[in-house]
């Protein structure tokens, strides 16, 4: 029997509070965790594998798929859509595989409201200041004023839904927040629901104190 089940770790956050960092600085902790691997209905781009960067699909393909209830989650995102097929993932929970969810809020309540859900543990990172996370946003030096101004208001939407998720972390040191994760991790490994073998465990102890009487 596995040691334990798998984790669905949803890691979410407003653009620039640092979740791309603190999700490489996650999967170098441990290596064995890995990202999951959404469809969608967009053409590849150069470069791009089914199956390793995105589970390609049309249209039709992924319509049935959410009509059957095999998409944990589910958008439309600029004139595709996007998901996370439940089959690879339920394959990765039963095999003891965590995997690393990169969604937003509503992704997240999609896949908490799941079948899957009793295994997730999602978390929020809450940046300083509004004040930081515009300089940050700033010092990437790679959008406008005004495509900036959108970030921030989709920031904003989405630090509205932090008391949603079982964990949030104001991100205001880097080192801090990364010990903070793998601690939240480390221990949701541990909950009963993970440890499969814990039921068999238990029946061993009350064969061996039923011989002892």
């Amino acid at each position: 029997m596995t040691p334990r089940r798998g984790l669905l770790i949803i890691l979410s956050s407003p653009s620039g509070a640092g979740k791309s960092t603190l999700s490489k600085r996650l999967r170098a902790w441990d290596p064995t965790i890995r990202f999951s691997v959404s469809a969608t209905t967009r053409k590849p781009r150069p470069g791009e594998v089914d199956g390793q960067d995105y589970h390609f699909m049309s249209e039709e393909h992924f319509k049935r798929d959410v009509a059957a209830g095999d998409m944990l989650e589910h958008a439309h995102v600029f004139g595709n859509f996007y998901g996370s097929p439940k089959g690879p993932v339920k394959q990765a929970i039963d095999a003891g595989q965590d995997l690393l969810f990169d969604i937003d809020w509503q992704g997240a309540q999609q896949v908490r409201n799941s079948d899957l859900g009793q295994h997730t543990l999602s978390i929020f990172l809450l940046p300083p200041s509004i004040t930081e996370l515009h300089r940050r946003l700033v010092s990437r030096g790679q959008d406008s004023d005004e495509v900036i101004a959108k970030r921030m208001q989709k920031s904003w939407d989405e630090i509205s839904h932090w008391g949603s998720y079982d964990h949030v972390l104001i991100n205001d040191d880097l080192d801090a927040t990364e010990r903070d994760l793998i601690s939240i991790v480390t221990a949701t490994r541990l909950r009963r629901i993970q440890q499969p073998a814990l039921v068999d465990h238990v029946r061993k102890l009350q064969a061996e104190f039923e011989e002892m009487q």
